[in-house]
């Protein structure tokens, strides 16, 4: 391990699971760590750019945690004090539901030198991927990204304001509350919208399944998706584009054509 003189943290957005989807300069960072603290959303494949660190999970997933957020503010800082430079490795980009503001405050108040590395968002990257453009014109003039679970563990109330809106709606955190989500847009509308969900989104075992608001929670049962996943609601899901890669199976699926409205 390096010993860097100065103790630093630097946040890192690891992007949204495929390890080719990572920047150079978050690579640059991890190749120059003493200590990479890397949470559970984080491809494992990126690790092996910090040939020099110390290697510690700190991941949080629903009711497993490894460690609270104030211990990982705390070791954060013990770390960069014993060590030198600690890289924070999030996963898809870490002020994009991320905390990662919280953790440079946190550090600042030790007088730690902080830097922030953007990652691709999966709220971007992972519908971009599959072939759904967020905003399209004629279609979709804006987009909305919210957490399906607010920290009181309550439905997020942008939900009901998005959903009386014409902008697509990407909801991450969402599927523990997927029912109360379909709920509130039945209530708020009458037009039967697309929505495209997607578990583990840019990775080799990335799982999907396109419906509509009447169709998806069905369909999601017998799909088995669940989190991680995101959730894309908006007509610009009709407009799906048939890519070479992840969706070109799917697309073939004769559900798709005929709820959709797909061209081949």
């Amino acid at each position: 391990m390096r010993i860097s003189l100065r103790p630093k943290l630097t946040v890192v957005g690891a992007g949204p699971g495929d390890v080719e989807l990572i920047t150079i300069k978050a690579i640059k960072a991890l190749e120059n760590a003493d200590v990479v603290l890397y949470d559970a959303l984080v491809n494992e494949e990126l690790l092996k750019y910090a040939t020099n660190a110390e290697i510690v999970f700190v991941g949080k997933r629903l009711g497993c945690h490894a460690y609270s957020q104030d211990q990982i503010n705390e070791l954060i800082v013990s770390m960069a004090d014993r060590y030198g430079h600690v890289v924070r490795l999030k996963g898809g980009d870490s002020f994009v539901f991320g905390r990662g503001i919280e953790e440079i405050e946190y550090a600042q108040k030790f007088n730690l030198e902080t830097a922030v590395v953007p990652g691709i968002s999966s709220a971007l990257g992972v519908p971009a991927t599959n072939g759904i453009s967020l905003t399209q014109r004629e279609i979709a003039e804006s987009f909305w990204v919210i957490t399906g679970t607010t920290a009181g563990h309550k439905l997020s109330k942008d939900i009901n304001l998005a959903s009386q809106s014409a902008a697509t709606v990407v909801i991450l955190m969402g599927m523990h509350k997927l029912e109360e989500i379909i709920a509130l847009y039945q209530k708020n509308r009458t037009d039967d919208l697309p929505i495209a969900i997607i578990q583990n989104g840019t990775k080799e075992n990335q799982k999907k399944v396109t419906g509509t608001i009447s169709t998806i929670v069905k369909l999601v049962k017998e799909k088995e998706i669940a989190s991680p996943a995101i959730i894309v609601i908006g007509e610009v899901v009709r407009n799906t584009l048939k890519l070479n890669s992840y969706f070109e199976e799917y697309l073939e699926d004769e559900f798709i054509y005929q709820n959709l409205n797909l061209k081949p």
